[in-house]
Order: structure tokens, then sequence, then C-alpha cells
């Protein structure tokens, strides 16, 4: 079984977070009263201060004083987007998506005053936001979204993203390190070394601000892509090649499975069943394709297999059913197991108790006279584990 990596090291720089600040007056409506002697409202100011402080690194004064710029305005897109690029800061990837999606969906006109990102400023708001004026805060956005979705398991979709931003600036060291992450979440290793190469031939000194990795925090950005790349490297050397074939064929078929492409995902089971037959995560989807076909017999005899596999301690990442993620295979496949007996066992009480000649506990379709034979009944009314791929740690940034 090929072991998951120590750390996926996806990152941002802190100088494209659109940390901003409207013009006084060009904020919207606020919740509280404003002094007529007062050049700007308290949700300004509050904003204005905490920019200053993520200009001097002071972080965690800032977050404190976007949060007390909420308090007074909890609809303010200057604010909601600050507190977004707070949960940036903090490795809080669904936070800071919702967040960016909210100020956007407040976003009004007025124009930035201030930003730790000085291609922003005098920018109209919504244009910033929704991207349009300012590339490095589109790339920087995409990033963002990439990594959520690394976190949530769903790469493929990353990989696409990441594709995405390098469209629109190639070069960035950030976007290349990056895209050596989805690719090594996909099994595509070959892949993953020549982005992290390419990453850290850039010798950029940008510094890594955002990562769930803290002993990188404030090191060069194509420092850490080199490191990633000795560590894929050692890793690739380490594990045998069929092993590491199987799990990147599970991964596939997961993947082409929840893109409802079944005749896709059989196959790439079959093909990792076959090279890596003693793998845990290779038994249990094999044990998937049985149950489909409505083989009990067959599916309970490779969940069995799986829960008794040395890998079967590993924990699931990518699965056909959302609950199963997270969970050992060892469970997941205990629970598949009790699943087909429950179900094998209702079959075989409705048999007794009808009449007429007695008939064997069906094997589906697979059967060697091929005769069409229906799965037991309750089969489809239990939750279904499905089919999974070994977990992979979440990336920080």
């Amino acid at each position: 079984m090929i072991s998951a990596p120590a750390k996926l090291r996806a990152v941002f720089g802190v100088a494209l977070a659109a940390v901003a600040l409207p013009f006084s007056g060009g904020a919207g409506d606020l919740m509280l009263s404003v002094p007529l002697r007062s050049d700007s409202s308290p949700v300004q100011r509050l904003n204005r201060e905490g920019v200053v402080a993520v200009r001097k690194g002071q972080f965690d004064k800032a977050e404190q004083l976007f949060y007390k710029a909420y308090l007074y305005d909890p609809a303010d897109p200057f604010t909601l987007n600050n507190l977004g690029f707070v949960a940036e800061q903090q490795g809080q990837l669904g936070r800071a998506h919702k967040l960016y999606e909210l100020a956007t969906e407040q976003s009004s006109t007025a124009e930035i005053a201030l930003s730790s990102s000085k291609s922003l400023e005098k920018k109209p708001m919504r244009a910033a936001l929704e991207g349009m004026e300012d590339i490095p805060m589109r790339v920087n956005r995409m990033n963002v979204e990439a990594m959520r979705l690394l976190s949530q398991n769903r790469a493929y979709d990353a990989v696409a993203l990441v594709h995405q931003a390098l469209e629109l600036d190639q070069r960035k060291p950030f976007t290349l390190n990056n895209l050596g992450v989805a690719n090594e979440a996909i099994g595509d290793y070959q892949g993953a070394l020549k982005n992290y190469d390419a990453c850290a031939a850039l010798s950029s000194s940008e510094p890594v601000m955002v990562t769930l990795d803290r002993a990188w925090s404030g090191k060069p950005v194509s420092e850490m892509a080199k490191a990633s790349a000795r560590r894929l490297q050692r890793r690739l050397r380490d594990t045998d090649a069929s092993q590491m074939q199987a799990a990147m064929l599970n991964m596939r078929g997961v993947y082409a499975a929840n893109q409802n492409d079944w005749s896709s995902a059989k196959q790439d089971f079959l093909r990792a069943y076959s090279i890596d037959p003693a793998d845990a995560f290779s038994l249990n989807n094999r044990g998937y394709i049985a149950e489909k076909e409505g083989d009990m017999e067959s599916a309970q005899f490779f969940y069995q297999k799986a829960r008794k596999a040395d890998d079967a301690n590993t924990k699931v990442g990518l699965a056909t059913a959302q609950p199963a993620e997270g969970q050992s295979l060892l469970t997941v496949a205990g629970e598949s197991d009790r699943k087909v007996d429950a179900a094998l066992s209702a079959y075989s009480r409705e048999r007794h108790r009808a009449t007429g000649p007695v008939e064997l506990t069906p094997r589906g379709a697979g059967t060697a006279n091929g005769a069409s034979q229906a799965k037991p009944a309750s089969l489809d009314e239990q939750p279904d584990p499905g089919a999974v791929q070994p977990s992979r740690p979440q990336s920080p940034r």
C-alpha cells in the first residue's frame, strides 16, 4: 500500500491578498450613526487600522480590528473581504470562501483607498472582488478555491482550476507549487515533480505566509517547492511501482464513479485489483463491483479480505459515499460486509417462507449459467459505504 505524504504544502503569499479599505463615504449604509465632524465611519477607521496592521505583519491585531468593524456592520463588503483574508491566513479555506462570496454579493462601486495590494487601490470594490481588473487577485482567489477543493478530496477539480490560474500567470511561483500539490494528490507524480522543479527554478524569495505547516511560514516558496520535490523523489524510490499504480487507478475509479461513469470506474477498479490484489482498497473496491452487480457472496468475500489486509487501518480519502470519508478502511469494509450479510440473510429468510422449488441465494448477473438473478431487495434500502481511495493529509497553503 502506498503511504500518504507527510505534508502537502500548497501556499500563497500575503502580497496578493485583497485586504481593502473604502474611500470615506463610499461604503454604503451603516448600521450606526456617524458624527457629522468625523471624516470616516467607525467601520472605515477600523478597516484602515487593520490594513495598516497587515502591512506591518501584525495579523492578530488586524483580525481584532476587522472583527470590531464586523460588529458595527455585518454587511459591509470591505469588512467581509478582510475577514476572508484573516480566515485565509488561518488556513480556514471554507470560511474564507464563504466570506469572499458574501463580500462579492454585498460589494459596491465604492473605490478602494488602502490595500495590502497596491494594484487594487483606486479601483471599484465590485470590480476588484470579481477580479475583472486585477489579474494577481484573480489568480489568488483561484488558488484559494483550488486548495479548498483539495481539502475536500476534489483533487481533479483542483488540478483543472490551478491550470486556469496558470493561463493567467504562467510564472507565479505559488501557483506552480500548488499545481505540484494537486498533481501529487491525483497520483500524477511526474507532473508534480515537474511543477515543484519549475517553482524551485524561479528562485523566488517571496515568503510563504499562509500555510498550515508553520515550519515553512516566512520562508521562500521556491525553497519549499525544492523540499517537496526531494520528499516526493524519496517516496517514489521507497514505494513499489505496482502499489503506486494501483493507488492511482483506485483514485481514478472513485472519481469516475462520482461522475456517474460506472464503466470507466469498474475498469479502473479491476485493473487496480489485478495489479495489487493484497491492497485493502483494491479488495474493497473489487467487493464494491460485485455488490453493484448483485453478486453478494463475492462482495462479502472481498470485503472480509479487505478488513484483514495489512493496510486496513489506513483512512479513507475520497469515496463514493461521503460518510465513509475520514473513516478507516477497516470500518468502511466492515460496514459493507454487514450490509451485504444482512441483505443475504433477509433474502434467505424470504426464500424459506416462500413455497415452490428450492432456490439458491442469487449471485447476480454473473452466474455460471448466465441467468439474470435479482439481488436481494433490501440491499438498496441500506446506506452504501461505496468505493474508496486512501486519504491524504489536508493541504496547507
